[in-house]
């Protein structure tokens, strides 16, 4: 599937805010491997999922000793029309809490579930009530409240791993955040998350779309990243640096509204550059806060979009190597 193709669906769900995008096992698994050591003795809190069916609670449920957890809690939204996927029947938005009990069923049954007095929505005073009882937050929300979603676990100081679109980096909100170094981005992004389960109204169409052996339609999008505020060994890994600036400044453009050059690779950055280098917002899946500061978004000293020779090639973000920062 293209690029402009999965930004289609994407932008459709968020306008229509159905947001029916359920996670891959594999995916979770591969990005909760970096992470385990932070969820000894607490409380995990999936509150936009489904127990019956959601790959988050599966893995959290699976893994509830090894883990070390004390608790998980998954909440589920109703609106009054359409349920996600349909599996929600006649309820109101409901809520399940597994203990790890013996006599526990890792799957709940209907009559297991807890029903709320609303809908469920995460901004609901029955949903934020189970926030507040939490440590760390864990789940795909709707891409279509990203912002708001994000701003209440700040607001409560909650721990959370959570999915989103690569553009999120982009709302001044989520970068703010990320330029104060308190959330980054986790270990997987673009093509290393391998796809979403969608109902059956999504259509099917482009090359990287399938149907599993179990039936389920998968699309994958390639353009989604894990945001965190918890660390994992990533985070602390220089970029090492190969290539210089003296010698070959031709190759390295300059802005025509910033004293800075520009840079369309990572790994093309020079390791002798003392001043402001423009680079893509990809570079944020590599940042380590103690090699580079993040100065700024996009903009030039005249707070207009960067650009050479009277032309915006793409989007950058504005960085320092800290190297240089005494000098």
């Amino acid at each position: 599937m293209s690029r402009s193709v999965t930004n289609t669906l994407l932008q459709k769900a968020k306008k229509s805010k159905s947001d029916e995008f359920y996670t891959l096992l594999a995916d979770i698994e591969s990005e909760l491997q970096h992470y385990k050591r932070h969820f000894q003795d607490k409380i995990v809190y999936c509150n936009c999922d489904d127990p019956r069916i959601s790959n988050f609670y599966r893995y959290f449920a699976e893994n509830f000793h090894a883990l070390g957890l004390k608790k998980l809690i998954v909440s589920c939204y109703r609106n009054n029309q359409n349920d996600l996927f349909n599996t929600c029947y006649n309820l109101k938005g409901f809520y399940y809490i597994y203990t790890g009990a013996k006599y526990e069923n890792i799957i709940p049954e209907n009559e297991d579930l807890i029903s709320f007095k609303g809908d469920g929505d995460f901004r609901s005073e029955e949903s934020i009530a189970l926030l507040k009882q939490s440590d760390i937050v864990v789940t795909n929300p709707p891409f279509s409240l990203f912002r708001e979603y994000i701003a209440q676990l700040m607001r409560y100081d909650k721990q959370f791993l959570v999915i989103g679109n690569i553009n999120a980096i982009t709302y001044k909100e989520i970068f703010q955040l990320i330029k104060e170094n308190k959330v980054w981005l986790g270990v997987n992004l673009g093509r290393g998350i391998s796809g979403f389960i969608v109902p059956e109204h999504y259509e099917l169409y482009g090359t990287e779309t399938r149907i599993d052996s179990f039936g389920k339609r998968i699309v994958s999008t390639n353009n989604c990243l894990w945001l965190t505020n918890m660390e994992n060994e990533k985070r602390n890994s220089e970029i090492v640096l190969t290539k210089c600036y003296k010698g070959n400044e031709e190759i390295y453009q300059k802005y025509d509204n910033c004293n800075g050059i520009n840079v369309n690779k990572t790994q093309d950055i020079p390791m002798d550059y003392p001043g402001f280098i423009g680079v893509p917002i990809t570079f944020l899946h590599k940042f380590n806060p103690n090699q580079f500061e993040i100065i700024k978004f996009r903009k030039g000293d005249d707070n207009k979009d960067l650009s050479i020779n009277g032309k915006c090639p793409y989007f950058r973000i504005l960085i320092k190597n800290k190297r240089f920062s005494c000098s």
